[in-house]
């Protein structure tokens, strides 16, 4: 998940939670005898959620409970959604090595990630690397992120990584593919005053 998908989650969550929190404790707090605001909806103990009359008012309609359960149906999925989004593995726990002899083997991700990143940052012109593997554990992705030195050339650079610590990666995982996306981004170097 990115910085901007974790603020955005977070934000939404905090929302969530505090008008949840505003107006379930403000109905228990009448609920117990507190004496509301001349404008809240529940003025007394003995108040309902909907009274009769709001419960019956659409009750002759045709259009009115096909609206609420399309509704209904609407945010239940929007939450089912956010939940998944949020429970969703983004790095690949272990990965699937032919061992050569028939058998297989598991890899830890976390180890294949932190030899990729020390390979990558020891290409000529890279300040950082920062490496993640997703996918399957049988066909791993890799997502790599390249800071790069003022002197760094580009496309050299993602040349080196590519037929260097990529393909050194895939060959001695045995994988007959090792997809990559892979991120350049210059370092800012702020500026100093030379006397």
């Amino acid at each position: 998940m990115s910085r901007v998908a974790k603020t955005v989650n977070r934000v939404l969550l905090a929302l969530v939670g505090l008008v949840l929190f505003a107006l379930g404790g403000s109905v228990l707090a009448v609920g117990l005898g507190a004496t509301p605001p001349s404008w809240w909806i529940h003025q007394s103990t003995h108040d309902v959620l909907l009274t009769r009359h709001e419960r019956t008012r659409w009750q002759g309609t045709d259009w009115w409970w096909p609206t609420v359960f399309a509704a209904l149906a609407i945010v239940l999925l929007g939450a089912l959604w956010w939940l998944s989004a949020v429970l969703r593995r983004r790095r690949l726990s272990e990965v699937l090595v032919d061992t050569g002899d028939g058998e297989e083997g598991l890899l830890r991700g976390r180890a294949m990630e932190d030899v990729l990143a020390a390979e990558a940052s020891a290409v000529d012109g890279v300040e950082q690397a920062d490496v993640t593997l997703t996918g399957r554990r049988g066909r791993p992705e890799t997502r790599v992120r390249l800071q790069l030195g003022p002197a760094a050339a580009p496309g050299d650079t993602l040349h080196r990584l590519t037929t260097g610590a990529l393909a050194v990666a895939r060959e001695s995982a045995r994988l007959d593919q090792l997809p990559a996306v892979v991120q350049l981004r210059a370092v800012r170097h702020r500026a100093q005053r030379v006397l």
